[in-house]
Parts: structure tokens; C-alpha cells; sequence
């Protein structure tokens, strides 16, 4: 299949399981993935349109000046900005997904909120992540894009104060199996933490071997949840390939 019709497909069909899993938020919230092939383009979801039932031709392609180059609508400024700055300044960041799923976002509403190493899940994203601790309202133009790009330079995931989370990488099948396992992670976090009682953190030196040793499966992982999910939706919803 060609490789810009199976990235379509690919988006399309994690928006759409983000949905059953209500990662999203109403109609807003975005994902993108860079044209494969190009450097000045990148597909994403159309403004406000809701993930449930999107389809991989409802995707709209956007140039490097927000100009829309295929489909019905342009997407809304702050995923332009957000999105595009990332993808120009991190080489890792083909693919984007931007959310405020719930129990992540919540970490993002504490005071200096972090993820901790208690669950194995956490473990995926040891030394990974980013935390933005200043919420500064909209990202309406290409300076806040470029302050969380900065931000997120050599990791694959951000936490936004008071926002939501940002997960990267180099396919659609990564950047996805990183936020469903990170929004796991935060849940049991959430949950632990609802008890009031004290966390048991995993020691450090156990992290990072345990991280090293997932390397090693990542992108089977990866690649073969996003096969599942659309074997699923292949026999359920088939549509959202068209």
C-alpha cells in the first residue's frame, strides 16, 4: 500500500480507538503525522470534527505555513502551532498525539506533578519525559510552539501544567503505544495515590535496567498493537480506512 494512504489509515485509526478508550475531549484535541516522503507537510485531524467515527479521508495535509493543502478545513490555530513547531524542531517527532486524557492531565494538575516509578508501565518512560511546569494560556503562535518543542528535544513525552500531555514519535504505531501505556500508568498512579497512603517507588538503578530491557521489544509492541486495534476495527467499523 502506499505509504501516504497507510498513514492515513494508521491515524485514523488510533483517533478512532482513542475515542473508545475517551482519550479525547469533546472535539478538541489533535493528532498529526508528517506526509511520509515530505519535510514541509503533515496530516491531522480537521478542526472539530469528533474522533468517533473519523475516516482516513477526512484527514486534512497542511504545508509549513498552515495553508491547507488537502481536505475541508484547516485545523485550529493552537495545533498548528503546536504541532508544526515540534515537528520542524524534533527530528524524532513524526508523528504527534496531543490529548487531555484524564488521568495524565491530572498529574498535570498537581504541583510539581511528575510521573513516579510505581507500576511497570511507568518504567516504559524512564528519563522521557518533560515537564512543563507553566501554563501559558493558548498556544496561539509560533513562540509557545517552539517553547515546548524545546522542551521536548531529546524526550518523548511532555507533560503540560495544568494542560494535558504530548506524546512523540518517529510512526503513528509508537507515538500510540506510548499513550495508551502512559494514560495506564498515570491511572494507577491516580489510584494508588486515592488511598493516602505512601508510595512504594521503584529504586532508580532498577528503572533504568528495566527501562533498557523494554528497548529491545518496543517496536514489535508497537507495531503489533496498532495491528490489532485495526484488525479489530477492520471487522467492526471498516469505514474509518475509506
Amino acid at each position: 500500500m502506499d505509504a501516504r494512504k497507510q498513514a492515513r489509515i494508521d491515524l485514523a485509526a488510533v483517533l478512532r480507538w482513542s475515542a473508545k478508550l475517551e482519550l479525547h475531549e469533546g472535539v478538541d484535541n489533535h493528532f498529526s503525522v508528517m506526509v511520509p516522503g515530505e519535510d514541509d507537510r503533515f496530516l491531522i485531524n480537521p478542526h472539530r470534527r469528533h474522533w468517533r467515527d473519523i475516516r482516513a479521508s477526512d484527514l486534512v495535509e497542511v504545508d509549513a505555513e498552515g495553508n491547507l493543502i488537502e481536505g475541508s478545513e484547516p485545523p485550529e490555530a493552537t495545533a498548528f502551532f503546536i504541532h508544526w513547531r515540534i515537528h520542524v524542531k524534533c527530528a524524532h517527532a513524526r508523528c504527534i498525539l496531543h490529548t487531555h486524557m484524564p488521568y495524565a492531565t491530572a498529574l498535570t494538575a498537581i504541583e510539581g506533578g511528575r510521573l513516579e516509578p510505581i507500576a511497570q508501565p511507568a518504567l516504559k518512560f524512564h528519563n522521557q519525559i518533560a515537564y512543563d511546569d507553566k501554563y501559558n494560556g493558548l498556544a496561539l503562535d509560533a513562540n509557545e510552539g517552539d517553547r515546548l518543542a524545546d522542551a521536548l528535544f531529546d524526550k518523548r513525552i511532555a507533560f503540560l501544567a495544568n494542560h494535558g500531555i504530548i506524546a512523540t514519535g518517529p510512526t503513528v504505531a509508537h507515538a500510540f503505544n506510548d499513550l495508551y501505556y502512559l494514560e495506564r500508568a498515570a491511572q494507577a498512579q491516580v489510584l494508588a495515590m486515592s488511598t493516602g497512603q505512601p508510595l512504594q517507588r521503584i529504586p532508580q538503578d532498577v528503572c533504568a535496567s528495566t527501562f533498557e530491557q523494554m528497548q529491545s521489544d518496543r517496536d514489535d509492541q508497537a507495531t503489533r498493537h496498532l495491528a490489532e486495534i485495526k484488525r479489530i476495527l477492520d471487522a467492526q467499523e471498516p469505514d474509518y480506512a475509506e
